[in-house]
């Protein structure tokens, strides 16, 4: 290659690509193929093309030029990309703006931090609510099943709570009794707390079904509970 060329090349500087742009992008529903358009589109305005044409894209890409219009009308539609009117010693031009696209980042990160908070309201209420069943503090280990719980199989706050209830009632309060009946519901498809509460009524309802003795006579015997370590 020659050597100028080369020169040419490194002089040409650098781009810097902001992490939030790789990070988000997914979550805002953007295809990859729109995506790196956008990041062509970051890189024209940065050399100061703020109105690149989809031909001029289009030779950095391996898409035809139709594709880059089609991409382009696409980012618009979405509402990450628009074009604004800008002025120069008065002269105005036109120029793709991405200020849509950092806004929607911006109001993903505000909802993704709100969560965050709303979980860590819920995990601390979780863990006061097993402390006040249980009468005791939680142990370190305990501590760290519940947050597997939630973190790692995705149990709900509500389905725990749930659970937690139903090992009151069984009287067996202690996490592998509770561990167990979350995995029988998830075996099940049960992930809302009135499927599981639903779930415990249809057993008990079952269990309480009278059975015929040797003379047609009724046994009055008393239910059992739903024993979740021994269930198949």
């Amino acid at each position: 290659m020659d050597k100028n060329r080369i020169i040419d090349l490194l002089e040409e500087g650098h781009i810097s690509i902001p992490v939030v742009f790789l990070d988000y992008y997914d979550a805002l529903g953007i295809h990859e193929r729109d995506m790196m358009l956008l990041l062509h589109l970051h890189r024209e305005i940065s050399k100061g093309q703020h109105f690149p044409t989809p031909e001029q894209l289009a030779r950095k890409m391996s898409l035809t030029i139709d594709s880059c219009q089609d991409g382009l009308k696409r980012l618009m539609q979405r509402g990450v990309l628009s074009i604004e009117q800008r002025q120069d010693h008065g002269i105005v031009y036109e120029s793709y703006s991405l200020r849509p696209f950092y806004e929607k980042i911006i109001l993903y990160l505000e909802a993704e931090q709100k969560d965050e908070q709303k979980n860590d309201s819920l995990g601390g209420e979780l863990y006061s609510l097993f402390e006040n069943e249980f009468g005791r503090p939680l142990s370190p280990m305990e501590i760290e099943t519940l947050g597997l719980w939630i973190d790692k199989d995705n149990y709900s706050y509500e389905l725990i709570k749930a659970a937690l209830k139903e090992a009151v009632i069984s009287g067996k309060l202690n996490l592998r009794y509770i561990d167990r009946i979350l995995f029988e519901w998830q075996k099940k498809g049960i992930t809302t707390p009135e499927a599981a509460l639903q779930e415990s009524m249809n057993f008990r309802k079952n269990q309480r079904k009278p059975e015929l003795t040797g003379a047609g006579k009724q046994s009055r015997e008393p239910y059992p509970n739903y024993n979740w370590l021994e269930s198949d």
